[in-house]
């Protein structure tokens, strides 16, 4: 019995100490072995404030919840497109937001909290950005000084998202609607 526990906990033992000295940071996925794959350079919101203010770029913010279903299918399918990727890093610092979590998150000289309130709360940023309308996935883009472009709520497909990241990520916002936009490029095709 003795040396079973042992291998157990050798085993266990070995995994965590790959796990510990991953060359990967909080936020970081490993890239996709498949070919040239991309992975999308996840940040904490304090590190895309950091950035921001090294070099300008638009910001899309995934705010989700542990327990949202339809998130971790995002994360497992759409989040791991190669071309969302690509056009996710090149264009945005991309932000996991938490919307329950618990950490004060200081910001334009306020300091946004998390608010308990019935089995589960919410942090105020999220609060914020989504408008007080809570419902997971929902993804906000902000534009280079913070200022909300637009507000997509629910679980995209990379086909239904891919439009999104160009309209915002290439400033088509800026004189046209988002279907003004789809129309002009559906007649290109």
């Amino acid at each position: 019995m003795k040396k079973v526990l042992f291998g157990v906990f050798s085993v266990v033992g070995l995994a965590l100490a790959m796990y510990a000295f991953s060359p990967l940071k909080k936020g970081d996925q490993a890239p996709q072995s498949t070919g040239k794959a991309v992975a999308i350079k996840w940040m904490s919101w304090q590190e895309a404030v950091e950035a921001n203010k090294k070099e300008k770029k638009k910001i899309f913010i995934d705010c989700y919840t542990d327990w949202c279903g339809w998130c971790k299918k995002m994360d497992a399918s759409t989040f791991k497109d190669p071309q969302v990727a690509e056009l996710m890093n090149k264009h945005f610092y991309a932000v996991k937001f938490d919307a329950e979590q618990k950490e004060n998150i200081v910001f334009d000289n306020h300091t946004f909290k998390y608010i308990a309130s019935g089995s589960r709360g919410v942090h105020e940023l999220a609060y914020a950005l989504l408008d007080g309308q809570l419902g997971y996935p929902a993804f906000v883009y902000l534009d280079e000084k913070f200022q909300r472009v637009t507000i997509s709520p629910g679980y995209k497909t990379p086909e239904q998202i891919m439009p999104e990241l160009k309209f915002v990520g290439e400033g088509h916002y800026n004189g046209k609607t988002y279907e003004q936009y789809v129309k002009s490029v559906s007649n290109k095709n």
